[in-house]
C-alpha cells in the first residue's frame, strides 16, 4: 500500500475486490463508430465491467448517446436498460430505424 497517498484518494476496498464480467458486443449501423477502430460490420468485441452492471452501465461505458440507441438484444432476446448483465452475455445494440 502506498501510504504517501492521501486516504481520500485511495479507491474504496469494495472497488479493489470487485469481480469482473465479460460480455461480447456488436454495434450496428451508425453505432459502429463508437466501437474499437477498424471494426467490421457485425464484428464483435469484448467489454469488461464489474459484476452487477446493467445494460445501462455498458451504454455509458461505451459512451453511446442515449438518443442514438434504440434496441438491445441479449442472446437474441430484446432487453431493457435495467437488465443485469451476466458473464458471457452476447449483446447486439441497434440505433433507431426509420422507414416505411
Amino acid at each position: 500500500m502506498d501510504w504517501s497517498r492521501p486516504a481520500h484518494r485511495m479507491p474504496p476496498a469494495f472497488v479493489l475486490n470487485r469481480r469482473m464480467l465479460h460480455v461480447t458486443v456488436r454495434l450496428y449501423a451508425t453505432l459502429r463508430r463508437f466501437g474499437p477502430p477498424g471494426l467490421a460490420p457485425g464484428e464483435s468485441f469484448t467489454v469488461s465491467l464489474p459484476e452487477g452492471s446493467r445494460l445501462r452501465d455498458l451504454v455509458q461505458n461505451l459512451k453511446l448517446p442515449a438518443d442514438q440507441t434504440k434496441q438491445f438484444f441479449v442472446a437474441s432476446r430484446q432487453r431493457e436498460l435495467d437488465y443485469v448483465l451476466q458473464d458471457g452475455d452476447d449483446l447486439a445494440i441497434f440505433p433507431p430505424i426509420a422507414g416505411g
